[in-house]
């Protein structure tokens, strides 16, 4: 059947190809949106530790209102248990400025929850653990959580 006003079939119809030229642009949108949104923190340790084993794991949640202290033995050096905050070797002096620092750039949410995990070598002294609990007390940094891997139930 021809079409009068037209001028051609009804049957020769086609479905017009779908514009592509967009989608690069939606791509490295998202790609960018991704990379500025997601936080990476990368550690360079100083310090070696073993961490301990332990029965009662549980994994922390929300990483950002996460602070990491390293207590182990300098990888280059002494046989001395050292702190590690950042990317540097620190004092007990310094967890208090330190924990103050890092509350500060987080959100209030994040500071309302924020947890300091204790990521120490299974041989420091439980001395040392307790002079970093009380400068963590003095900065009222009252959540603390212990690093530890889970130990194999076999031998029961």
């Amino acid at each position: 059947m021809r079409n009068r006003l037209f001028g051609r079939n009804d049957d020769e119809r086609e479905v017009p190809q779908l514009n592509m030229a967009s989608l690069p642009d939606l791509i490295f949108t998202v790609l960018f949106f991704f990379m500025i949104v997601t936080h990476m923190r990368q550690v360079d340790l100083k310090v070696s530790y073993v961490v301990p084993e332990g029965t009662e794991i549980k994994k922390l949640g929300h990483k950002a209102s996460i602070v990491d202290i390293y207590v182990g033995r300098p990888q280059k050096g002494s046989d001395e248990f050292c702190i590690q905050l950042n990317n540097e070797i620190a004092t007990l002096d310094d967890i208090k400025d330190f924990v103050e620092e890092e509350r500060s750039r987080m959100n209030a949410d994040d500071q309302a929850r924020m947890t300091v995990s204790i990521k120490a070598d299974r041989d420091v002294p439980m001395g040392v653990i307790s002079d970093i609990k009380q400068q963590l007390q003095q900065s009222f940094a009252l959540r603390i959580s212990y690093s530890a891997t889970e130990k194999n139930q076999t031998n029961k």
